[in-house]
C-alpha cells in the first residue's frame, strides 16, 4: 500500500512557499523525501528560513525569486530548479493573496488584473512551463491551492479573489483532463479559514470571531493540516485521483 508520507527521491516547486500553507508544504515535502524549490516573490528572509529549517534537517532545497505573474520570471524559475534539484515531479500552485479588500464600485481594472493575474495566471504559467516534462516522462502531480471562496463566492469585498479561486477549481478540471492521459494527476485544495498571515492582513478579529461561529469544529485550521492533505494528493496514495477539489474547512462547507 503507497504511503502518502513517501515523496522520496521527488522534486516539488512550491509558489509562494515563504509562509503560510507554502511554507507548511515545503516543510512537510521535505520531511517526506523530497527535494523543494522554494518560490517567493518579496520575502527573501522566511524563504531562506525555510531553506535553512529543510537543510538542518538533512533535507535538500533551495529559494528561489520570481514573480510567477509573469512568463519570462516562471521559465527561469523553473529551469533554476532543474538545474539545481532534477526534474520537476510535482508543481504546488499556492501563490496567492486578496491583496485588498474592496467592493465592486471600489475595484479598479488596474486591482482586479493583478488578482487574477496573482490568484490563476500564475497557475496556469506554472503549469504549462512544467507540463511538458512531465507528459515525457509519463509522470508528475500538479496540485492547485484554491480557497472556500472559491466556492461560496468569499467575505465582502472579495469578488475578485473568490472568482480567481473559483476560475482555479475549474482549471483543475480541464488541466486535469488534458493531461491524464499521460499519468500527470491535477488536483486541488481548498482551505477554509486557516491561522495564516492572510487572516491577520484581511479579517477583523469580529470577522474571525464570526468565522470560528460557522465552523462546525469550532476553530480554525492550521497551515500543516492543509499540507498534510497536499502531501496525500502529490503522493502515489492519491494515484486514482484526478480533477478533484478537496474541501478543507472543519465542516464550514459542504456538499
Amino acid at each position: 500500500m503507497s504511503n502518502y508520507k513517501d515523496l522520496n527521491g521527488k522534486v516539488a516547486l512550491i509558489t509562494g512557499a515563504s509562509s503560510g500553507i507554502g511554507r507548511a508544504t515545503a516543510e512537510a515535502f521535505a520531511e517526506c523525501g523530497a527535494s523543494v524549490a522554494i518560490n517567493y516573490h518579496q520575502n527573501e528572509a522566511g524563504a531562506e528560513a525555510v531553506q535553512a529549517k529543510i537543510e538542518a534537517a538533512g533535507g535538500k532545497a533551495v529559494a528561489i525569486q520570481a514573480d510567477v505573474t509573469r512568463a519570462a520570471d516562471v521559465q527561469e524559475l523553473v529551469q533554476r530548479a532543474v538545474n539545481v534539484l532534477g526534474p520537476i515531479d510535482i508543481l504546488v500552485n499556492n501563490a496567492g493573496s486578496l491583496v485588498k479588500r474592496l467592493k465592486i464600485l471600489e475595484l479598479t481594472e488596474e486591482r482586479w488584473d493583478e488578482v487574477i493575474n496573482l490568484n490563476l495566471k500564475s497557475a496556469f504559467l506554472c503549469s504549462q512551463a512544467v507540463s511538458a516534462s512531465m507528459m515525457e516522462r509519463k509522470a508528475g502531480a500538479i496540485v492547485n491551492v484554491s480557497s472556500i471562496a472559491g466556492r461560496n463566492g468569499g467575505a465582502l469585498g472579495s469578488i475578485h479573489y473568490s472568482t480567481a479561486k473559483g476560475g482555479l477549481i475549474t482549471f483543475t478540471k480541464g488541466l486535469a483532463k488534458e493531461l491524464a492521459a499521460y499519468n500527470v494527476r491535477v488536483n486541488a485544495v481548498s482551505p477554509g479559514v486557516i491561522d495564516t498571515r492572510y487572516h491577520e492582513q484581511f479579517s477583523t478579529p469580529e470577522m474571525m470571531k464570526a468565522y470560528r461561529g460557522m465552523i462546525p469544529l469550532g476553530r480554525v485550521g492550521k497551515p500543516d493540516e492543509v499540507a498534510k492533505v497536499i502531501c496525500f494528493l502529490a503522493s502515489d496514495a492519491a494515484s486514482f485521483l484526478a480533477g478533484e477539489t478537496i474541501e478543507i474547512n472543519g465542516g464550514m462547507l459542504m456538499d
